[in-house]
């Protein structure tokens, strides 16, 4: 389980990103990088991490569900995700 903290810093950077979406592409349009350098550095995408919904964990994400891997296991096992079901052959 990840600490609150670094979830809370994530969610912060998710903000951020989405607050400067427009201003960054702007400014990436008309050129201008030195303005681009002056917006905060948590306003770029590329430092946003994807974490778990559940635990927060960092490693081991899967997209199309949103969690990790571990937690996408035994929530398939219990058959809580719809139209996922153990492989058997």
């Amino acid at each position: 389980m990840a600490k609150e903290s670094i979830k809370a810093r994530e969610r912060k950077r998710e903000k951020l990103v989405d607050q400067y979406a427009e201003r960054r592409k702007a400014l990436k349009e008309t050129g201008d990088y030195l303005a681009l350098q002056k917006l905060p550095k948590n306003a770029s995408p590329v430092r946003l991490h994807n974490r778990c919904k559940l635990t927060g964990r960092p490693k081991g994400y899967m997209r199309l569900f949103g969690i990790s891997r571990i937690n996408f296991r035994e929530m398939a096992v219990k058959g809580l995700i719809p139209g996922v079901k153990k492989a058997s052959w």
